[in-house]
């Protein structure tokens, strides 16, 4: 016979898949009486873990928010996607504090049965991703959730900031989202320190308060479109104007936003505009695209271009 509390955690564990089941229908798939369900449910109760009767044609049982998270009961291949998640966030940076998601990870291979932790444990060992992930800590999940919160309602928030150069400001700010690219999370909206629209990296924000001011974002703001083009506005030291032979369609098919702007021009010509901080490495990206391209500025651009061919010609000599 099935013991009690395997048959109160199968019950937990229809309410977290199917909040909202009557009594008859709890009943019937746990193969016991309405008065037993009931009884499970107090049973459930004494250990931490508040469920929910309501009345009336669309009641039905369910969890409360407690003081703690309760128990998680997930099938094998819901436990598997959590830790895959898991492991593909701890690599791309996605995931926040420090520590969380290998504490995390530990916490349910621990309790998973031995087959599928050698299985979770042979896609750990062989996961490669094509994107490296972000050198440094990041970001405190107090700040994520703030910002968050803030863009959801629409209030202002107080953040204190050190920037690239690590100088420390206090600024009034209106968050329009979040957005996690290339291993980093971004929050852009108004600054009032400026007036101007700023992107802000979560992992410089020492702290951030929620404030009572309300705001209003600019109709159809995208906030992914102003990271993107925010990144590709940083002062770096070289600005970039390149004369691209090719159409503004193909140039935006190759190149992301995050490279620089770009400009349709009379005959199939765009221009490109960025700015770099190593123009070796523009020389190289202008040469991977095979396009014909003129350089405008810098002088440089040109310099490391014809130093750049010089090279690839003496790599392509046939061997001696």
């Amino acid at each position: 016979m099935e013991h009690p509390v395997s048959r109160a955690l199968a019950l937990l564990e229809l309410l977290q898949d199917r909040p909202g089941l009557t009594g008859a229908e709890l009943a019937a798939r746990l193969d016991v009486d309405e008065r037993t369900v009931r009884r499970y449910t107090a049973r459930l109760a004494e250990l931490g873990i508040p469920v929910q009767a309501e009345r009336g044609r669309h009641g039905g049982y369910r969890l409360l928010p407690g003081y703690r998270l309760p128990p998680l009961m997930l099938n094998p291949e819901e436990a598997a996607s959590v830790l895959l998640g898991l492991l593909a966030g701890r690599s791309s940076g996605l995931s926040v504090g420090e520590g969380a998601a290998e504490t995390a990870l530990a916490k349910i291979q621990r309790v998973l049965p031995p087959p599928l932790r050698e299985r979770i444990a042979a896609v750990e060992q062989t996961l490669g991703l094509t994107a490296a992930p972000a050198a440094g800590p990041g970001p405190a999940s107090a700040a994520l959730f703030t910002l968050a919160e803030a863009a959801r309602r629409r209030r202002r928030v107080r953040l204190a900031y050190r920037d690239r150069e690590d100088r420390p400001s206090e600024r009034e700010f209106d968050p329009y989202g979040l957005v996690f690219h290339s291993g980093r999370w971004y929050t852009t909206g108004l600054d009032h320190r400026s007036g101007e629209s700023r992107t802000f990296r979560l992992d410089r924000i020492e702290r951030v308060a929620l404030g009572e001011t309300g705001f209003e974002p600019p109709e159809d703001v995208d906030p992914v479109q102003r990271v993107v083009e925010s990144l590709a506005g940083v002062p770096w030291r070289h600005r970039v104007e390149v004369e691209l032979e090719t159409t503004l369609a193909e140039a935006r098919r190759r190149l992301p936003p995050v490279v620089g702007t770009l400009t349709e021009l009379a005959g199939d010509r765009v221009l490109l505009r960025a700015r770099a901080q190593h123009l070796d490495g523009v020389a190289v990206m202008l040469a991977g695209l095979g396009w014909p391209f003129t350089v405008r500025e810098p002088a440089e651009l040109r310099a490391e271009v014809r130093a750049l061919a010089g090279r690839l010609g003496g790599w392509g000599r046939e061997p001696t």
